[in-house]
Parts: C-alpha cells; structure tokens; sequence
C-alpha cells in the first residue's frame, strides 16, 4: 500500500479514477451475470470480489489520497462493491433455484405407478425342501452335522467299508481332485454323498449319537431328466445301545408321515451297501394313490405309475466294521443309518418330473413354490 502523500492535491490514481472503477464493475456483472451454475459463479466472485480481485485492490489504493480525495473515491469503491455484491447475490439465488427445480424434475417419484412391477423373489425350493427334512427329524432329538465338500479317501470311503476295489472309487465315477504336481488322484475327492459327516461324528461326538447331515454331493452323471452331477442329499445316524431294525423302522415311518401325509404305509425290502447290514431298500405308500391305481377298476397314478410304491431312500444297520474304524466297541453299541436325495424328495412331494428344473435358474420355476420356510 502506497503512503500517504500530502504534498500536492488533487493526486491522480489510476485506479480510483470513476472510468477504471466503472469498467472493474462492468467486467464482474458481465463475469457473474454469464455464470452458468454455481461452480462458475464461484470463480466468478473470486475474480471480482475476492482479496485479490482489481476492485479491492484499487480499495487498498484509497489510503495514497490526500484525505480530501479519499471521501469521494471512498463512496466510489464502495458504490462499486456494493454493486457487485448484489449482483453475486442475485445470481446465486437464480442459480440455486434452478439446481432445486431440475433436482425435483430429475429425482421426481411417481407414487401413482404400480408398486409390483418388480416381483418378489423367492427362495429355492430345494433349500426350502432340506430344511424342512432337517427341522423333521430335529423335532425328532437328532443334531445337524455339517462336513466339507472336498473329502479324504479315507472318510468317503475306506472308513464306510469300501474296498479298494470298489466301482465307485473309479474315476468314472468320483470326482477326483488333481495332486500339487498334477497327479490325477491326491487321495481328495468331492464327496460322493453325506456319509463322510456320519464318520467325522462318529469319532468327534460322545455316544450316545443321534444326527442328520444335510448337503451337496457330486458324482460323475450325465444332467438329465433323473441324474445330477451335483445334488443334495439328507442322511441320518443313530448309534446308542439296543438299537434295532424296528427303530430304524419307527424312525422312517415317523419321517414319512411329517413329510408326505399321516396313514402312509413303509416297506423295506433287502439290499446292499458297503455301510450297513443288514441294508435295506425304503419305499413309502404313493401317497397321491394312496395304492388305489393298483386295484382293479383303479384310475392310472403318474406318480408311482401304478405300482402303489414309491422308492424314497436307503437304509440299514451300520455295520460294525463301520463302527470298529470309528474306534465305537460294536460289542456294546449298534446304530442304523438312512438316506435320501433332497431332490428326489422335492420330486415326490410336489410332482416335479424334470431335475434339471431344479438347476436352469428359471425363476419361474422357484417363484411356483413361494416363500415356503
């Protein structure tokens, strides 16, 4: 800021004269009346009414005047200020009521449009389908057990009484996951069914036993009508003291009726697993027929195409090397063990005839069964 200078008046300041003052507030009006949003406007009072803007600057120059120019040049600078000021006002005013007023016609939310356009989803039906198998025989006094996916040899099938050479150790059968030097059999297999967990129970858990294992299963199928490479799969395992072909029978038909309908007979007929002996084929009265379609006069039933049965899982005593490999004195305890396809049963229960219904994704097909817990 120059000194004071009283040694000759009027002085002359370029800057203070009422031509440069006029063409400084021209120039901002122009700059804030030209802004286009708010952003510029800024940039506009920067330029024109900030610190180092020509009207404050030529403010600065007011105390070089003698004191008798200072008045007038006083009410000029502060005319023009003023000026500007009002303008900058002015104009974010209009600015801001124009970004309100686009904000309101872009974001706008029509309530009068109808509030289902998107429709609800809806869980899958084979998760519904295993948990409802899971909660029938929790209300029974069984555990849920739970085990991974990819599986030792031993537990998938050495501990299960498999022999070495068994069909299903075969690689066209089981799913092999490759070695770290690329070996194609590491001793790890995706496990074939839920059985595994029964093992991981047997030697982790105090006896007496009582749980189900539900969960995803993978074999080497071809994806058609009936098979699946993935799957899911229910299995229960029960080892105490005294138990009995007659409890597994209770058991069974106890699941029968809470799945498929109060009344429904249960037939075991002999078969064969590694795991159990003796084994046991399970099949349930139709319960759409209820065995009618097989009487003579009888209406033709789809479900169990009018043989009055259907097959709904496998079953039997565990056997005791199953037992003895779990470190269980088979001398004291017996056990029974039971399993069924998750699919399979959702199959049954709601006549869906295509599996790979269950696996397109079309969510058609999910939504036809709601929101069933």
């Amino acid at each position: 800021m120059s000194a004071p200078n009283k040694s000759y008046d009027p002085v002359e300041v370029a800057a203070l004269s009422a031509e440069e003052v006029q063409r400084m507030v021209d120039a901002a009006l122009t700059a804030i009346a030209g802004a286009a949003d708010l952003q510029e406007l800024k940039a506009a009072r920067l330029a024109h009414a900030g610190d180092r803007a020509p009207i404050a600057e030529a403010n600065a120059e007011i105390g070089a005047l003698p004191p008798a120019a200072r008045a007038d040049a006083g009410r000029r600078v502060g005319a023009a200020k003023s000026a500007i000021r009002g303008a900058l006002t002015h104009r974010q005013q209009e600015l801001e009521a124009d970004r309100d007023h686009r904000a309101l016609a872009e974001e706008t939310v029509d309530v009068t449009l109808p509030w289902d356009r998107v429709p609800p989803g809806a869980r899958h039906p084979v998760t519904t389908v295993g948990e409802r198998l899971a909660d029938i025989f929790v209300g029974m006094g069984y555990e849920i057990a739970e085990g991974p996916e990819a599986e030792a040899e031993w537990y998938n099938f050495d501990a299960l009484n498999f022999p070495p050479d068994h069909p299903a150790r075969e690689m066209q059968d089981t799913f092999f996951v490759a070695g770290p030097h690329g070996e194609p059999r590491s001793g790890v297999v995706l496990r074939t069914h839920t059985s595994p967990v029964q093992i991981r129970s047997m030697l982790t858990r105090p006896l007496p036993l009582y749980v189900v294992s539900p969960g995803k299963c993978y074999r080497t199928d071809t994806l058609d009508a009936t098979h699946s490479p993935v799957f899911h799969q229910i299995e229960g395992l029960a080892v105490d003291e005294g138990l009995t072909m007659a409890d597994l029978r209770g058991a069974i038909g106890a699941f029968v009726e809470a799945m498929f309908g109060e009344g429904l007979r249960t037939r075991l007929r002999p078969d064969f697993f590694p795991f159990t002996e003796p084994s046991a084929d399970v099949s349930m009265e139709c319960h759409v027929c209820r065995g009618a379609s097989t009487r003579p006069g009888g209406d033709p039933c789809r479900v169990c195409r009018s043989q009055g049965w259907i097959e709904i899982a496998g079953a039997g005593m565990v056997n005791p090397r199953v037992l003895v490999a779990c470190g269980i004195d088979p001398d004291r305890y017996s056990g029974f063990a039971f399993g069924l396809g998750i699919e399979r049963s959702l199959m049954i229960r709601h006549g869906v005839t295509d599996i790979r219904d269950t696996v397109e994704g079309d969510v058609r097909f999910s939504r036809a069964f709601g929101m069933e817990a």
